[in-house]
C-alpha cells in the first residue's frame, strides 16, 4: 500500500490533485453541517449549476475559467439568499430557478461556441487533470481563507444555526452571517467543481455531514467527525479512481456512501446495545 501511494503521488497532477482535495473537502464538510441542519443543503448543487454556466461562457471567452466564475457564483448565492429569505420564492424554488436557468444558459452559450468538448465535459462530471499550477495557487490561497473565516467565526455560525431567532435577539447579525456561509459555500463550490464535477460537486457538502450525524450528536463533534470523514472519503476516492482508472469524482462519492453506510449501521447497532 505504501509503494502504491508513494508511486501515485510521484505524478505532479496526483499532488495537485490532492492538495486541493483535501482542502475543498475540509471547506465543504465545515460548511455542510451547517447547511444540513439549516435545511439549506441543496445549495451546493443550485451554485454548481450556476457555477458550470458560468464556465461555459469564460470557456467561450478564452477567459480563465476560476476568475470568472467565482464572483459570478458569490453573487449567485447572495441573490440565493434574498430572494429565499424575502419574497414568495422560498427555499428550494429559489435554488431550482437560478440553477435552472443557469444551467440553460451555459448549454446555450456552449451549443453556440464550442460545442461538447473535453473541457466542457470535465466541468460537468470532473478531471484530476483539469487543474493547472495557477488553479492550485489560486484554489490553495481560497480555501485557506474559506477555513480561516468558519473557524474565526465560528461561534456565530454555530449560534445562527441551531436558532436564529435566539441569535437575532442576542443581537447576532444573522442576515451578515448567513450571507457568510452562502458566499463561503459559494467559493467551495467553485474550487471543487474542477475536480468533482457540477454535477457530484453537492455531495462533498451533503455526504460528510449525514455520516457524522448518524453516530455524533453534538454540533463540534458532528463537524469534526464530518472533516475527518470527508478527508479520509477524498484519499480513498483518488486512490481508487488512481487503481481502477475511474472517475475521481464518483470514485470519491462511492467512498461517501459506503462511509455513510458502515456510519448508519454503527449507529443502529449502538442504539440497540443502548436499550
Amino acid at each position: 500500500m505504501t509503494e502504491t501511494l508513494l508511486e501515485m503521488l510521484s505524478y505532479p497532477f496526483m499532488v495537485r490533485a490532492f492538495v486541493v482535495g483535501i482542502l475543498v473537502a475540509l471547506c465543504s464538510a465545515l460548511l455542510g453541517v451547517s447547511l444540513v441542519l439549516k435545511r439549506y443543503s441543496m445549495i451546493g448543487d443550485g451554485l454548481s449549476h450556476v457555477g458550470f454556466g458560468a464556465m461555459a461562457v469564460a470557456a467561450a471567452a478564452n477567459a480563465a475559467p476560476l476568475a470568472v466564475a467565482i464572483p459570478v457564483v458569490i453573487v449567485a448565492a447572495v441573490l440565493l439568499l434574498r430572494i429565499s429569505g424575502s419574497s414568495r420564492i422560498k427555499g428550494d424554488a429559489a435554488i431550482a430557478l437560478i440553477s435552472t436557468s443557469s444551467l440553460a444558459i451555459g448549454v446555450m452559450v456552449i451549443s453556440m461556441t464550442t460545442g461538447m468538448n473535453t473541457d466542457v465535459y470535465n466541468y460537468m462530471f470532473g478531471s484530476i487533470l483539469a487543474m493547472s499550477r495557477e488553479d492550485v495557487a489560486l484554489s490553495v490561497t481560497l480555501a485557506v481563507v474559506v477555513l480561516a473565516l468558519y473557524i474565526f467565526f465560528y461561534q456565530k455560525i454555530f449560534a445562527i444555526t441551531f436558532d436564529e431567532t435566539f441569535a437575532r435577539a442576542t443581537g447576532v447579525k444573522a442576515g451578515l452571517y448567513n450571507t457568510l456561509i452562502a458566499v463561503l459555500t459559494a467559493v467551495t463550490i467553485v474550487l471543487g467543481m474542477r475536480m468533482m464535477g457540477a454535477l457530484l460537486i453537492s455531495s462533498l457538502i451533503i455526504f460528510p455531514a449525514l455520516t457524522a450525524m448518524r453516530a455524533c450528536r453534538t454540533f463540534r463533534s458532528v463537524t469534526i467527525h464530518a472533516a475527518v470523514i470527508s478527508v479520509v472519503c477524498l484519499a480513498a476516492g483518488l486512490l481508487m479512481s488512481y487503481l481502477g482508472g475511474t472517475p475521481a469524482g464518483a470514485s470519491v462519492v462511492m467512498a461517501n456512501i459506503a462511509a455513510l453506510i458502515l456510519y448508519s449501521l454503527a449507529g443502529l447497532i449502538r442504539g440497540k446495545m443502548n436499550r
